[in-house]
């Protein structure tokens, strides 16, 4: 039951919203419904279609509820005004159901909203999370939690914002905030930080499935594409990258204990992205990727073909994050001291890298490398200043007391 509901949350949650035009309602008629599931379904078993039962059910309920406050025809009136079926860009035939999920996807997403509240939204009204369960998973209290949500459904209410699909030429930029919207949320569990579990899972799940179902809405959009291959590429690795409570890099990882079935299944996406030839950030990131796991060992990482994609990437996306990841490729290429050229070049031009724990790890294991033990060991030190991941932390001070 419980993976019945949170399946069907989002498509219930969505098509309640098309009909009433009121997020709220569409909540406590989803709540009612599954509460009535709950009290109806051990005895009489789940129905043959448990989504279209939770759905009658919530219409109903909803309905009962509208009448008694004599607000029907008011809410449909703002259903009307919020429901816009502009045919959009999106691919391929699309039934009821899972046009009302795009549609609430980029409602949740939309950019009047602040990032955060997009995220939580995403994760409430499409991802089914509870309150406590989002609080918990970004470290803030609930209450916290609980007034972005509200205020982010009254700004909905407030700014009239439209539930539908962008027209095609406002697609391209809206997508890419949905996109990182789920790619944020991925983050937050695969580099959770603090005194919590190094990786949380539920957040990396629900990240790829969001994506998933993204991927279904929109299989021709590259991008959507990307993300989904990054995530399952990454993904495909998480058992492996912390033992014994310690972060394993990726060189030193037991690549046995990889998953093969999303590495197949992330690689069969990257080529498909390089089919349509239209390259974005997470279709570039997931081509790093996918070199990385396509090497039976850490020695034969095809690094010039990194560097390249590097490359790429810097001229779309040209970040201090991306031009340190190229450096360690160049590293890898023509050696630590030209990466760490590299690297000291950039803090002059990206004083922000300086609060950046992988910044400093960079450099401390290039110092090593070079047999610096004392540049190395002050390059240790500052990244443990700027590190609240445990388990980074953990590899941190273990490769520190390891220098000579």
């Amino acid at each position: 039951m419980e993976r019945v509901f949170r399946e069907e949350y989002g498509r219930l949650i969505a098509s309640l919203v098309r009909r009433f035009g009121d997020i709220d309602i569409a909540e406590e008629a989803a709540g009612e419904a599954l509460l009535a599931a709950l009290e109806k379904w051990p005895e009489a078993g789940v129905p043959p279609n448990p989504g279209g039962w939770l759905t009658t059910t919530a219409g109903n309920r909803a309905i009962d509820r509208l009448r008694r406050e004599k607000l029907r025809d008011t809410k449909h009136r703002q259903a009307a005004d919020m429901y816009d079926d502009t045919p959009h860009a999106s691919t391929g035939p699309f039934d009821p159901a899972e046009d009302d999920r795009l549609r609430l996807m980029f409602t949740c997403c939309h950019p009047a909203l602040a990032p955060e509240a997009r995220i939580a939204l995403t994760l409430r009204l499409l991802g089914g999370l509870t309150v406590p369960e989002i609080a918990q998973a970004f470290l803030v209290p609930e209450t916290t939690m609980g007034q972005r949500i509200t205020r982010a459904k009254k700004k909905i209410a407030a700014a009239k914002i439209p539930y539908r699909v962008p027209a095609a030429e406002d697609l391209p930029a809206r997508v890419a905030t949905v996109l990182a919207v789920l790619f944020l949320v991925f983050n937050e569990g695969y580099l959770a930080s603090g005194d919590g579990a190094p990786i949380r899972g539920e957040l990396t799940a629900e990240a790829i499935r969001l994506t998933r179902i993204l991927h279904v809405l929109m299989p021709e959009e590259p991008e959507v594409t990307g993300l989904l291959a990054l995530l399952l590429l990454t993904e495909a690795r998480r058992e492996a990258r912390v033992r014994n409570g310690e972060l394993v890099r990726l060189d030193d990882q037991d690549r046995g204990g990889w998953d093969r079935a999303l590495i197949v299944e992330g690689h069969a996406m990257v080529r498909e992205c390089l089919a349509v030839n239209r390259p974005g950030r997470y279709q570039i990131l997931a081509a790093i990727n996918a070199v990385h796991t396509d090497a039976p060992s850490a020695d034969d990482t095809d690094w010039s073909q990194v560097a390249a994609l590097y490359d790429q990437l810097l001229r779309i996306d040209p970040s201090p994050i991306v031009a340190l990841n190229r450096a360690v490729a160049v590293a890898e290429l023509d050696g630590p001291d030209v990466g760490l050229a590299e690297v000291d070049r950039l803090v002059g031009s990206a004083p922000v890298l300086a609060s950046y724990h992988a910044f400093h790890a960079t450099r401390a294991d290039l110092l090593r490398r070079l047999g610096r033990s004392a540049d190395a060991r002050e390059a240790y030190d500052a990244a443990l200043a700027v590190c609240d991941n445990t388990a980074e932390r953990a590899y941190l001070t273990c490769r520190r007391g390891e220098l000579v």
